[in-house]
């Protein structure tokens, strides 16, 4: 099991929008073949601030399978509007 850790700056203004453009994204990555979940959550200390938190059975699954997917494209399409920056995107590996 793979560990995706994506954090997402959004432009200021736009976090209630970007929240409410993830529950239309959510369902494209949750449905992706190897994922297992999906959800994120928003930052307290900076509310522009969201990080994604998303299992994956393999990293190929994620960065081949979805991310070569017309999902996300559509994806990108939805959220990308509202980044102030390219997310910070690592994988990580089984817990210790």
């Amino acid at each position: 099991m793979i560990l995706e850790r994506a954090i997402f700056a959004i432009l200021p203004g736009h976090a209630e929008e970007f929240e409410k453009t993830f529950t239309k994204a959510a369902p494209l990555i949750r449905s992706a073949k190897g994922c297992r979940k999906a959800e994120m959550h928003r930052g307290i200390e900076n509310p522009d601030s969201f990080i994604l938190l998303a299992l994956w059975d393999t990293v190929d699954d994620h960065m081949k399978g979805f991310r070569e997917s017309p999902e996300f494209t559509e994806w990108r399409a939805l959220l990308g509007p509202h980044f102030a920056s390219p997310p910070a995107m690592e994988h990580y590996g089984a817990p210790l």
